[in-house]
């Protein structure tokens, strides 16, 4: 019978590590999105590729870049240590690692949804005395929430189920970097084929669950538009 704590600690880690890439992409995706929905200059659709890149990049492959950015003799490696921080084979490995894989899904949508946003309601707000940082909160973002948080969604469960750049990077230490993926892989390799189906099954409802409700969340078309 397949241990229990094999099942929950991968899935209480994982959580953990989709929480906090969730979180970050939330700042930064969003961010990176309002951006490029409001600038013009000549580099922008070269910058909107290299962002949408984690999506179609293999995930050995950035998980290989990664290394070679933040690994021990990578671009800032000497740097992190002198600052006390080590993110190879760390649960913030692993957080970084999910956090650039799934950094797209919530970058596009909010992009998109930006885009949509009625240019002249933000004037309005800008005319009766609201700042550029209350607009985007009080009209702009209040006007795009419902494609960011899909985002944000889609997101989470694609964090969730990273395996190369995690197991690249972080490594599969049990109870530190194991996650629900790479304890899958082990599990299989191992030949603890009970151990595996319990962490696929657990793996599989919380994704779907998670595509339900970003799907539920997802912004209406507009009436009339066909397919």
């Amino acid at each position: 019978m397949p241990d229990p704590a094999a099942t929950w600690t991968p899935l209480l880690l994982s959580l953990q590590v989709a929480g906090w890439a969730t979180a970050i992409n939330l700042v930064l995706g969003t961010a990176a999105g309002w951006w490029l929905a409001r600038s013009r200059w000549p580099g922008r659709n070269l910058l909107d590729s290299l962002l949408t890149l984690p999506m179609v990049l293999p995930p050995t492959v950035l998980g290989y870049y990664l290394l070679v950015l933040v690994g021990g003799h990578g671009v800032l490696g000497p740097l992190l240590s002198d600052l006390g921080v080590q993110l190879v084979f760390t649960i913030w490995g692993a957080v970084l690692a999910a956090s650039v894989v799934s950094f797209p899904l919530v970058f596009r949508p909010a992009r998109a949804a930006f885009e949509e946003v009625d240019r002249q309601l933000e004037g309005a707000a800008w005319v009766l005395g609201l700042g550029r940082a209350a607009t985007f909160f009080r009209v702009t973002l209040p006007l795009a929430w419902r494609a960011i948080l899909s985002g944000l969604l889609l997101a989470f469960a694609r964090s969730l189920g990273e395996f190369g750049a995690t197991l690249m990077i972080a490594g599969s230490i049990p109870g530190e970097t194991q996650t629900l993926s790479i304890g899958i892989y082990e599990a299989v390799q191992a030949g603890q084929d009970g151990a595996a189906a319990q962490l696929v099954a657990v793996t599989s409802l919380v994704c779907v669950g998670t595509l339900l409700l970003a799907h539920r969340l997802s912004p209406p078309r507009p009436a009339g538009r066909v397919g």
